[in-house]
């Protein structure tokens, strides 16, 4: 979602017109949930994604017929229409998606800031495709048709803004004795929360892939060491901060920046740094928290850590040895299985084969 977004606001400020095509339901096996977006700019360029592949041509040539003035549209492929399987929509499930032309004053400037800076905000779309909100902070920029109907939609969305749930919601109703009173019209909200924190304590070889392939998959990575000489931007170009400091100092200093979907990952094979933050993050509330090395490393670990007062259920938090069993080796594989890990916690997956599994690819 952010890259589209950034990629929609560059567009606005050169004057390129184009289409936004948004999922906005989905009903069993899909490749992307509600929310999904895809560009398709007048002379062409597409960026982002609606189903994996495999109904962005027919997206693409919808767009151009909006952009060519049809209004905007709502449309549905499942696997068992005709359609579906001309365009290849083959995964079993279905999914409806919103294609409009983006106005020139859409206020998505102001969401691409809001995303930067880490505030919670939502980006507000009618399914009649006219106007826009950008709704977050207690502040309300664009609008879908006038300050009552904007006030409605506001109030409508705020409930999926502060679960940041991507969700359906109907604005307004017929009631006289309503302040917002305004017709009735289904809104889609799409919440853009801050990036989830990867939190690297020791500034190892292992560490650099790590901080690249987190950065890629959209994480906001912080790589800590106490030691300056390994502890450098040009050593983690890719890195949001890199911080010359004993980890367990960092951690006490920034724990209320930690929630459950911090992944915290200690690198650092020196007992001295990694049982003090260990015993810090396995206490908090990031929602993973691993440490690398070997087998006999983690009993030995263990032991440090419950003479440091941890608990079985604490302990039993810690994943070591670090990452999935994909039988790699190296610095990039090992960030690669640590990776994978993270993505199988956070998400709810197995982290098994897909062929040895039943039901939907994608889940619900």
């Amino acid at each position: 979602m952010r890259h589209v977004i950034d990629q929609a606001v560059a567009w606005q400020r050169s004057g390129i017109r184009f289409a936004m095509a948004t999922v906005v339901r989905t009903w069993g096996s899909s490749p992307h949930g509600p929310g999904a977006s895809m560009l398709v700019s007048e002379n062409g360029r597409v960026v982002g994604s609606v189903s994996g592949g495999c109904v962005e041509a027919a997206v693409c040539a919808t767009a151009e017929e909006v952009l060519a003035g049809a209004a905007p549209v709502l449309e549905r492929w499942g696997v068992g229409d005709e359609d579906a399987f001309a365009i290849g929509l083959t995964c079993g499930g279905t999914i409806e998606v919103l294609t409009r032309e983006v106005e020139a004053d859409a206020p998505l400037a102001r969401l691409a800031a809001d995303i930067a800076a880490g505030r919670p905000v939502a980006l507000v779309t009618p399914l009649d495709g006219n106007g826009c909100l950008v709704v977050g902070g207690g502040t309300t920029t664009g609008s879908i048709g006038d300050a009552q109907a904007d006030r409605a939609a506001s109030l409508a969305a705020d409930g999926l803004l502060t679960r940041a749930i991507t969700g359906l919601v109907t604005s307004g109703n017929d009631s006289s004795d309503d302040a917002c009173c305004t017709p009735e019209r289904e809104l889609l909200v799409q919440p853009v929360a801050s990036r989830p924190r990867l939190l690297i304590f020791g500034a190892a070889e292992f560490a650099r892939p790590l901080a690249d392939l987190g950065a890629a998959l959209g994480l906001r990575v912080t790589v800590c060491d106490a030691r300056p000489a390994f502890a450098t931007a040009a050593r983690f170009p890719s890195a949001d901060e890199v911080v010359t400091e004993r980890p367990d100092r960092w951690f006490r200093d920034h724990e209320h920046l930690v929630d459950t979907s911090t992944a915290v990952c200690v690198l650092s094979h020196d007992t001295r740094f990694d049982v003090p933050v260990l015993t810090l993050a396995l206490r908090s509330g990031a929602g993973y928290v691993g440490a690398m090395g070997s087998r006999r490393t983690h009993e030995d670990r263990l032991g440090r850590l419950r003479a440091a007062g941890l608990t079985d259920a604490e302990l039993a938090r810690l994943r070591s040895p670090i990452g999935l069993d994909l039988g790699g080796r190296g610095p990039e594989e090992t960030a690669l299985s640590i990776l994978a890990e993270i993505v199988s916690v956070r998400r709810g997956g197995t982290g098994l084969p897909l062929t040895v599994r039943s039901g939907p690819v994608h889940g619900t």
